[in-house]
């Protein structure tokens, strides 16, 4: 499948995954991230269940506090 993530074309070998399973793959181990899946926010605690398919849009956003 070929995504868009992060505004660039990935390319993976299967016809989905999961959030998570992205994220795993791509080394996205941050805390604070927040995550749209086709323009539409998606909860933390549903990365592991929402399937991302060919031609998807997935942006993952770390957040960083300063001061």
């Amino acid at each position: 499948m070929t995504i868009l993530l992060n505004n660039r074309k990935e390319q993976f070998q299967t016809s989905s995954m999961t959030i998570e399973q992205i994220m795993e793959k791509k080394s996205f181990h941050f805390k604070m991230l927040v995550v749209k899946l086709n323009g539409q926010l998606v909860p933390k605690g549903t990365y592991d269940s929402v399937q991302v398919k060919d031609g998807d849009r997935l942006d993952i956003i770390h957040l960083i506090s300063g001061g």
